[in-house]
């Protein structure tokens, strides 16, 4: 533009000069005129008009813009600067509770209860330790409508020992116990207070125990226990019961065997049976080898394995081989949701006195004891998470067992003076039993400061012989809870349901005819418990207790009612030697 303007100018000039040139070369001939001078054209840049940078072009081909790229080229360069420490922020920390190895609780309670507990653990050097426990439970009893007294006594005491090496830590123990029960439970109005008279319902257990158990690092056996136990009561009755096992790992290839070997011997003798005077001896030897084998592939473990068994029959003098299948797998079907599992096991059971005596101590001292054959039990389930603080468990079995021990009411018998013949003690009768059962349990644990379970199960009996599976109920449930109000506070429930049992009532008069016996039904029962406590600081604690809050005046085994609505209240002081 600019040069065209230069043009223009020199153009103009050159014109302007030729026409002065020819007035001059005309002046006398010419006459003067007036000439008007226009202004000249001065350019702006508001005339001009802006090139576009991407004109549009109407070539056949078009280019595309080449992309750019830049590069930076990084130079370290060494710094001066030195950054001042941070501090960390102030965090106000919670006081760590102080642990003590050692408490003593005790609580008084209605029926005049007593519950007393001792616990003692003392720490010799950094491989050894000493500790012992001591506990107690009483009551005076007081149940209403009782016509023989129904006082009963626990008492418990143990002592430890234990010591840990470089490649195998070994423990010893040894304890005692001491047991006071009444048969208080006689038919009424068949017994009244002018005909009891003469019973002494009281009878007393004695148990002593000693045993221990060592464990290897790193050798071809894992661990090895034993355990003897003798267990006695005031009318001439003892049990003596050997049990030892060891456990042990055999390499195979890249896997390993897994196997168990256990030896259990039992003998005893009661003075007499229930109808004949003539005592009765029991005792048998069992050599138990249970290998198991497992199989992992990726979500599938398998456990391969049988229990083999010899049974000696020390009395009758007799011989028995026992086999049984121990196969378990599982398989996660969707992580930790959702496991399926299953198997089938058997097992030679070991049926005792002390067991019984546990289970109910108002059996007679009259029983005839021998080993269960349990020929399977079969289950399948499910199992999983429903949320990172809720799981579940859903089973169902189906168990064959022979010579499965029953507990059953025994007869009343007219005219005799044992204590314990009079309809309110317990024996043992045995039958093939196969058993249906359905499982399920779901607990959730929110936090360390709620915990809660809830467990049911049904169950479907068939026997061979006896018209009932006696004092076998038939559905079971229970819920537990367990809460942290706050840095004091605490407190729990138990809440149980057991459904209906069968037992049997007969009488027998020598002098009457024999009336056959009688089937009773005996109906189911809740029991609800729940306790508080207080922390008073890092020693002392106080709590409260509360059983069978419902009242409910039910029958645990036929003719024995159990106690009202039960308090008891105490105190727990932990400290350290």
């Amino acid at each position: 533009m600019l040069k065209q303007v230069k043009h223009f100018l020199l153009i103009m000039t050159f014109l302007c000069s030729g026409y002065s040139f020819s007035q001059d070369t005309e002046k006398d001939s010419l006459d003067t005129q007036v000439v008007n001078v226009v202004k000249p054209y001065t350019p702006k840049i508001s005339d001009a008009f802006k090139v576009k940078e991407i004109p549009s072009l109407n070539d056949e081909t078009t280019l595309t813009k080449k992309e750019i790229q830049y590069n930076i080229f990084s130079i370290p360069v060494a710094s001066t600067f030195t950054p001042a420490k941070g501090r960390a922020a102030a965090v106000d920390k919670a006081k760590r509770p102080e642990l003590y190895d050692n408490f003593l609780s005790f609580g008084p309670g209605t029926y005049t209860s007593l519950l007393a507990e001792l616990y003692l653990n003392h720490a010799i050097n950094r491989t050894e330790s000493v500790g012992g426990y001591i506990s107690h439970h009483s009551s005076q009893g007081g149940i209403d409508s009782l016509i023989l007294d129904d006082k009963f006594s626990n008492t418990k005491i143990n002592v430890n020992y234990a010591k840990k090496l470089r490649d195998y830590s070994w423990n010893v123990d040894a304890g005692y116990q001491h047991q006071v029960f009444n048969w208080y439970g006689v038919p009424q109005p068949l017994f009244n207070e002018a005909n009891v008279g003469s019973i002494d319902p009281q009878h007393k257990f004695f148990g002593f125990e000693f045993g221990g158990e060592i464990e290897f690092d790193d050798m071809l056996i894992n661990e090895g226990k034993i355990r003897f136990r003798r267990f006695a009561d005031d009318y001439e009755s003892g049990e003596n019961r050997f049990m030892g096992s060891a456990n042990f790992d055999v390499p195979l290839r890249e896997e390993s065997i897994n196997g168990t070997v256990k030896i259990d011997y039992l003998g005893g003798n009661f003075d007499r049976g229930y109808f004949l005077t003539d005592e009765i001896k029991y005792g048998n030897f069992q050599i138990g080898v249970v290998p198991s084998y497992e199989i992992k592939e990726d979500d599938l473990t398998v456990h391969l394995g049988v229990s083999a068994y010899y049974l000696n029959d020390t009395e009758a003098g007799k011989n028995k081989f026992y086999i049984y299948p121990n196969v378990t797998a599982s398989y996660r079907l969707v992580s930790e949701v959702l496991i399926a599992y299953g198997g089938i096991q058997g097992d030679l059971i070991q049926n005792t006195y002390y067991d019984f005596a546990t289970l109910n101590p108002f059996v007679s001292p009259t029983l005839f004891i021998m080993p269960t054959d349990q020929q399977y039990d079969a289950f399948i389930g499910l199992k999983g998470k429903l949320s990172n603080n809720m799981s579940y468990n859903v089973r169902g079995n189906y168990v064959a067992a022979n010579n499965k021990a029953l507990l059953k009411s025994n007869p009343v018998l007219v005219g005799d003076d044992q204590n314990y013949h009079h309809g309110n003690s317990f024996g043992i009768v045995y039958d093939d039993v196969t058993t249906f059962g359905v499982f399920g349990e779901i607990n959730v644990d929110v936090n360390r400061n709620f915990t809660m379970g809830i467990k049911a199960e049904y169950f479907n009996y068939s026997t061979e012989d006896e018209a009932e599976a006696w004092n076998l109920p038939d559905f079971n449930a229970s819920l537990f809870m367990d809460v942290q109000i706050d840095e004091h506070w605490f407190a729990g429930a138990n809440l149980y349901y057991v459904g209906e049992r069968m037992d049997q009532s007969e009488i027998i008069d020598p002098l009457l005819v024999v009336n056959p016996p009688m089937t009773v039904v005996l109906e189911s029962y809740f029991d609800a418990n729940a306790h508080i406590g207080y922390r008073i600081n890092d020693r002392w604690t106080a709590y409260a207790k509360a059983n069978n809050i419902a009242n409910q005046d039910y029958k645990r085994w036929l003719n024995y009612p159990v106690q009202g609505i039960q308090f008891l209240a105490g105190a727990t002081y932990k400290f350290d030697f």
